[in-house]
């Protein structure tokens, strides 16, 4: 979780800088802009790159650092409240939704590619998955037997990175050799 909350944390502000940038001029090209598929810079000119009137970005910053936060204090041993941990996962629910209707826009919708997105949409997953776990282990989420043994095994990481590679699949499937070249 820890990583994962960097390189998204990262990748958002990247993304923010690249919004304030296209505040001040619209024209502005950026090193993401690869093709017509692959485009940062088309994709944040979008109404789905400011759903709440501001960029997106700034929500990921948020949500990031929120999770870099709790992920550090569980690496260092502290054991939160159960209604904490509920709210944390009610709070990264609501951002893995948020990253994965984005995903689908642009998928959809919008039909052009961003990297830093891609990125976050993987990330954001990853923490999810991560902090799902953890609050399934401890019993803070009710589940019934199967999945707590299916947690125990190790084998919830097999789901998640079965649902991350039917996204890439599903861009293979798309764009196929236009995401290379």
């Amino acid at each position: 979780m820890i990583i994962s909350g960097l390189i998204g944390l990262y990748a958002s502000f990247v993304l923010s800088i690249e919004a304030w940038v296209l505040a001040s001029n619209a024209n502005a090209s950026f090193g993401c802009d690869v093709n017509s598929v692959i485009s940062c810079s088309a994709v944040a000119q979008t109404p789905q790159a400011q759903v709440l009137g501001f960029p997106n970005a700034f929500l990921g910053i948020f949500f990031e650092t929120v999770v870099l936060a709790v992920s550090v204090a569980i690496f260092a041993g502290v054991r939160f409240p159960r209604w904490y941990m509920l709210c944390v996962e009610l709070l990264y629910t609501i951002g893995l939704g948020f990253a994965l209707w984005l995903f689908f826009q642009s998928y959809f919708v919008i039909r052009v590619l961003c990297p830093w997105c891609l990125l976050i949409t993987a990330t954001t997953t990853l923490v999810w998955a991560g902090l799902t776990r953890i609050n399934i282990r401890e019993g803070n989420l009710p589940a019934p037997t199967w999945l707590r043994r299916i947690v125990e095994q190790g084998l919830d990481w097999a789901f998640t990175g079965l649902f991350l590679f039917i996204l890439l699949a599903m861009l293979v499937a798309r764009y196929g050799v236009t995401l290379l070249s």
